[in-house]
C-alpha cells in the first residue's frame, strides 16, 4: 500500500517520501522547519499531483504550462528527474534519477496515481540526547 512517511533528520528539520505499493520512493519532499510543514506539503501533493501536466525541458520543442506541473529535466549525471512544482510555482518534491525517459514518466504517473496516500504516523522530534556520564 503507498504511503507517505515524514521522517525527521538529526537537526530536527522534517521532509516526507511519497513510498509506492513496491516500496520505492517516488517522491522526495523539501526540508521543513516543523513537522507542519511536512503536512502542509503532502496537502499539496494530494492536490496538485493528480491535475498537474507535464512540461519535459530536454524535448526538442517544450510546450510550457502554468502551475502546477511536474517538469522533467536533465541531470549532470545523464539521468532524467522530475520535480512536482505546486500552484504557488514552488517545488513540492523532486524525484529519483532514471535511467530512460519512459521510466521517469512512469515515475510520474506513479505519483499522480498515489497522491492520495495516507500518511504513515508522522515523526516527532527526536528525544533529546542525553550528555554521556563523566568517568570518576
Amino acid at each position: 500500500m503507498s504511503k507517505y512517511v515524514i521522517t525527521v533528520s538529526p537537526k530536527g528539520k522534517y521532509h516526507f517520501n511519497l513510498v509506492a505499493n513496491n516500496g520505492e520512493t517516488i517522491l522526495t519532499s523539501q526540508m521543513y522547519a516543523a513537522r507542519k510543514g511536512a503536512l502542509k506539503g503532502i496537502r499539496s501533493v494530494a492536490k496538485n499531483a493528480p491535475i498537474a501536466p507535464v512540461v519535459d525541458t530536454t524535448a526538442k520543442k517544450v510546450v510550457e504550462a502554468g502551475n502546477p506541473k511536474f517538469e522533467i529535466f536533465a541531470g549532470k549525471d545523464g539521468k532524467s528527474y522530475f520535480k512536482l512544482i505546486a500552484a504557488n510555482a514552488k517545488a513540492i518534491g523532486h524525484s529519483e534519477g532514471y535511467n530512460t525517459m519512459a521510466a521517469c514518466k512512469a515515475g510520474i504517473k506513479s505519483v499522480q496515481k498515489n497522491a492520495g496516500a495516507a500518511i504513515e504516523k508522522p515523526a516527532r522530534k527526536p528525544a533529546a540526547k542525553k550528555a554521556p556520564a563523566k568517568k570518576k
